[in-house]
């Protein structure tokens, strides 16, 4: 029988989202929970849009900008960019799914 992959709880602006996370990524699912969920309260708190659906778009375009024009010219640790991108993803699914059935 195959093993069950570990949850993790993560809350977004106030939202709480259960997502599966086997142990060896899960420090960097925080850390990336933790910054998309500064970036939807930045963008949340300057007014502009209520939407929560909206906030998230918004900052998923805000981090994947940052993402691919980094300010230092350093290089780019591949991998955990990769594992940003993809707990960014597993939010970003996570957030929306209530959404598929309304079209």
């Amino acid at each position: 029988m195959a093993s069950k992959i570990p949850t993790l709880e993560v809350n977004l602006i106030g939202r709480s989202y259960k997502l599966a996370c086997p142990d060896d990524e899960r420090e960097g699912l925080i850390r990336a929970a933790d910054y998309l969920n500064r970036k939807m309260v930045e963008i949340r708190d300057g007014g502009r849009i209520g939407n929560t659906e909206r906030v998230a778009v918004m900052a998923a375009l805000h981090v994947s900008f940052e993402l691919l024009h980094p300010k230092t010219h350093e290089a780019i640790d591949r991998q955990a960019l990769k594992g940003r991108i993809d707990a960014m993803h597993s939010v970003l699914d996570e957030a929306l799914a209530p959404q598929e059935g309304l079209f």
